[in-house]
């Protein structure tokens, strides 16, 4: 069963499209070099950042407006979008802060910052949000169907990723700052929790998607694959030294918030009721 797009989903691809052609502009007139100042970085990069910072706030208004419709806190996908969306208005809200350092200051931002306190309000969101739409799409039924086999595969991810997030990403953990610290393991905590989850989820519910809501359903999952990577690519950068405003982690990071966004604006009740006045009428 096709979806036809929402305005509001053509509004989020529009507002990528634009922000994309701002990260290839600043790609192909500075050959992707990381000292940008003055003229140069207001001209090339500003537009790009502030496109970063509206996606996900613009997806977030829009699912939760779905939630809404959903019956909000009443039921479990309202509940699911709720959190979703709000992780997305937090993820945005740290892009606010970050921007911020950028555009009004001529200090680097620091870290950890008040940026990072927003940022990491978006983990237990997203994972609650996961969660309660594991709810809807029957996980708990499969849960006692399952293999004893498929809990090595929570393992396995809760291990690498832990490999990579810490000591590849990161260098390991340092305790000189207890606030660096929290945020060290906070960070690297939230991506492993959050993969887990939608590993598990994508895994236990394949058979079970289906419907109108498959593509957003996967969209959602997809988009947090996306963000987790990002995460890894942002901190591997950082810690070696290779990061820069404009880089391709943060394109990446944008795409990721793009397919989360059109995810959200695509769980839309009111779809299933217009596919199925289609259907009343064929």
């Amino acid at each position: 069963m096709k979806i036809k797009l929402q305005p509001f989903s053509k509004l989020i691809i529009l507002l990528y499209a634009v922000t994309a052609f701002f990260w290839l502009l600043f790609v192909l007139k500075t050959g992707y070099t990381a000292t940008l100042k003055g003229p140069n970085f207001s001209y090339l990069l500003k537009p790009f950042l502030v496109g970063m910072t509206f996606l996900p706030l613009v997806g977030g208004f829009i699912g939760l407006r779905n939630a809404f419709r959903w019956g909000g806190v009443k039921s479990i996908v309202g509940r699911s979008s709720f959190a979703l969306s709000l992780g997305l208005v937090a993820w945005a809200g740290g892009m606010f802060i970050w921007n911020y350092y950028l555009f009004f200051t001529t200090v680097s931002v620091p870290y950890p910052s008040l940026a990072d306190a927003i940022f990491v309000l978006s983990w237990p969101l997203w994972t609650y949000g996961i969660w309660k739409l594991s709810e809807a799409m029957g996980v708990r039924f499969a849960l006692r169907n399952m293999n004893k086999n498929f809990f090595i595969l929570p393992v396995v991810v809760i291990l690498l990723s832990a490999y990579l997030l810490v000591y590849v990403a990161r260098g390991g953990i340092t305790y000189d700052n207890p606030l660096k610290l929290f945020f060290d393991l906070f960070y690297p905590l939230g991506d492993i929790v959050i993969l887990t989850v939608t590993a598990s989820v994508y895994f236990l519910s394949r058979n079970y998607l289906g419907g109108v809501y498959k593509t957003p359903i996967l969209m959602l999952l997809f988009g947090f694959v996306m963000n987790y990577f990002s995460d890894f690519l942002f901190s591997y950068t950082t810690t070696n030294g290779t990061y820069f405003n404009g880089h391709l982690v943060d394109f990446l990071f944008t795409t990721a918030m793009f397919v989360l966004s059109v995810g959200l604006s695509m769980l839309n009740p009111m779809i299933l009721d217009s596919n199925t006045v289609q259907t009343k009428k064929t």
